[in-house]
C-alpha cells in the first residue's frame, strides 16, 4: 500500500484535539485513530504495538540481520491535527496539477490562489490532494503517519534492506502543546530520534522557536453608558489599547526566517472583562525573554493608568528551541541530509518557525529532528499535499534506516 493511500483513510478520522479540554487526551476521538494504528501496526508485523490509556501507540521494528548491535531510532508523529477549521467531515479531492489557481469549492467561491501561494509552482505535474476548501486536510501530521507506516511495512516485508532498530510514536495532543506530557520514555528504547512532522519535500529543520503563552486578563467597571463619565473602565478598550503597546510590526504577518514575533491568537470579551491570549515566538532564547518583559513593561503601564486591579498577565513557557541539544548529534542531520541526496533531493536546512514534539522531547533525552512529510499550508483551509511528494518522503525514512544501519 502507498502512502497517500493509508493518508486518505487516516483523514476520515476525526482527531482535532481541544485545549480547553482537562483530560488526557483532549478529545475522546483521538483514541480511534490510535486504535486503528495499533491494529495496522500489528498486521504489518511489527513488534509490541500497544496503545496506551494516555492514547499513545508505541510498536518496535527489529533490527535487520547484522545491525543489531547499532544504537537504533525513533520515528514520531502525531495523530492530532489543528483548531483553526473543522476536521471532520473532509472530502479530499485528487487533481493533477497543471498549474495557476486551484478551485477547491466553486459554489462557496473557495480559490487557492497560486499569487497567495507560489510554492505550488513547484508542484506542477503532480496529483495533489487537497479539501473542498471547508475544513482543513489533516496532513499535518497524519502525512508523516502514513509515511512512517508505509516505510515501516516495506522495511519489515522486504530483508534486503537494511535498517536498525527502530521504535514508532504516535502521539496526542501535540498542536496544543501536550503532545509528550505523558509519554512513556521507557518504552522509546533507542537514544535519538526524528520527528515526521515537516512541510515541503527537502525540509530538514533541527532548531526550532523558543515558545511561551502569555494570557493578559483586562478588568473593567460597567456603569450605564449615559451616566458613564468618569466612571466607566471598557476592559475592551483596554485591552486594545493594550495591544497597541507592543511592537505593531513583530507579527506573524511581518516576520520570516529567524525573526521572532508576538501573536495574538485569542481576544474575547465584554465591558466589565476581556481576555487576551498570545503566542511569544523566538529562536534566540534571550529575544524571547525580551518579549516577555516588554508585555510585563505594557502590563504595568495599564496599571498605572487604570489601576493595579485593571490587569492580570500570566507567562507560561510552552518549549525551547531543541538545537540546543540536536546540534550534539551532527550524525542525526548527516543522516538525513545523505538520505535526500542519494535520492537526488537537496537538503533545506531551515530553522521550524514553530515547534514540534521534538522541542521538548530533545530536552527529555531523545534529541529529535524533524523530517519532511510533503504537505504545504498546514493549519489551512489552502492545506496540500503531493501523492509524488508523499512517495518520496516514504523513501527519505527507509534510506535514513539504511545510513544508520
Amino acid at each position: 500500500m502507498r502512502a497517500y493511500e493509508r493518508f486518505l483513510n487516516y483523514i476520515s478520522f476525526d482527531t482535532q484535539s481541544d485545549e480547553k479540554s482537562t483530560t488526557f487526551p483532549s478529545t475522546a476521538k483521538q483514541l480511534r485513530l490510535a486504535e486503528h494504528l495499533r491494529d495496522e501496526l500489528k498486521a504489518i508485523g511489527a513488534e509490541d504495538a500497544t496503545l496506551d490509556e494516555n492514547g499513545y501507540v508505541y510498536a518496535t521494528i527489529p533490527a535487520s540481520p547484522g545491525s543489531e548491535g547499532k544504537p537504533g531510532f525513533a520515528l514520531i508523529a502525531h495523530m492530532d491535527t489543528a483548531l483553526e477549521l473543522p476536521g471532520a467531515n473532509i472530502k479530499p479531492q485528487i487533481i493533477e496539477y497543471k498549474g495557476g489557481d486551484i478551485v477547491l469549492n466553486e459554489k462557496l467561491g473557495i480559490t487557492t490562489k497560486l499569487s497567495d501561494f507560489p510554492d505550488l509552482e513547484e508542484s506542477i505535474g503532480e496529483h495533489l490532494i487537497v479539501t473542498d476548501g471547508t475544513t482543513l486536510l489533516g496532513a499535518d501530521d497524519k502525512a508523516g503517519i502514513a509515511e512512517i507506516m508505509t516505510a515501516a511495512e516495506q522495511l519489515l516485508s522486504d530483508t534486503t534492506l537494511k535498517h536498525p532498530k527502530i521504535v514508532i510514536v504516535f502521539t496526542p495532543d501535540e498542536e496544543i502543546g501536550r503532545g509528550v506530557d505523558k509519554i512513556d520514555m521507557s518504552k522509546i528504547t533507542v537514544p535519538v530520534g526524528f520527528t515526521a512532522d515537516g512541510g515541503k519535500v527537502g525540509e530538514l529543520e533541527w532548531e526550532t522557536f523558543n515558545a511561551s503563552r502569555v494570557a493578559v486578563t483586562i478588568h473593567g467597571i460597567s456603569v450605564h453608558p449615559g451616566y458613564a463619565k468618569g466612571k466607566m473602565r471598557n476592559a475592551l478598550l483596554v485591552a486594545m489599547e493594550y495591544n497597541m503597546l507592543l511592537p505593531q510590526h513583530e507579527i506573524p504577518f511581518c516576520t520570516e526566517n529567524r525573526e521572532g514575533f508576538y501573536h495574538l491568537a485569542e481576544f474575547n470579551g465584554t465591558i466589565e472583562t476581556a481576555v487576551l491570549s498570545y503566542m511569544l515566538r523566538d529562536h534566540d532564547a534571550k529575544k524571547l525573554k525580551e518579549r516577555e518583559e516588554m508585555m510585563e513593561k505594557a502590563a504595568s503601564f495599564i496599571k498605572n493608568k487604570y489601576g493595579e486591579d485593571a490587569i492580570e498577565i500570566s507567562i507560561t513557557e510552552m518549549y525551547r528551541n531543541m538545537g540546543e541539544e540536536v546540534s550534539k548529534h551532527p550524525e542525526l542531520i548527516k543522516a538525513a541530509s545523505n538520505a535526500m541526496e542519494s535520492l537526488g533531493i537537496k537538503a533545506d536546512i531551515q530553522p521550524v518557525r514553530g515547534g514540534t514534539d521534538g522541542s521538548r522531547l530533545s530536552f527529555m533525552g531523545l534529541p529529535c529532528p524533524n523530517i519532511c512529510t510533503g504537505g504545504h499550508n498546514g493549519h489551512s483551509r489552502h492545506e496540500y499535499v503531493s501523492i509524488e511528494s508523499m512517495d518520496k518522503c516514504t523513501e527519505i525514512l527507509i534510506r535514513i534506516a539504511a545510513k544508520l544501519a
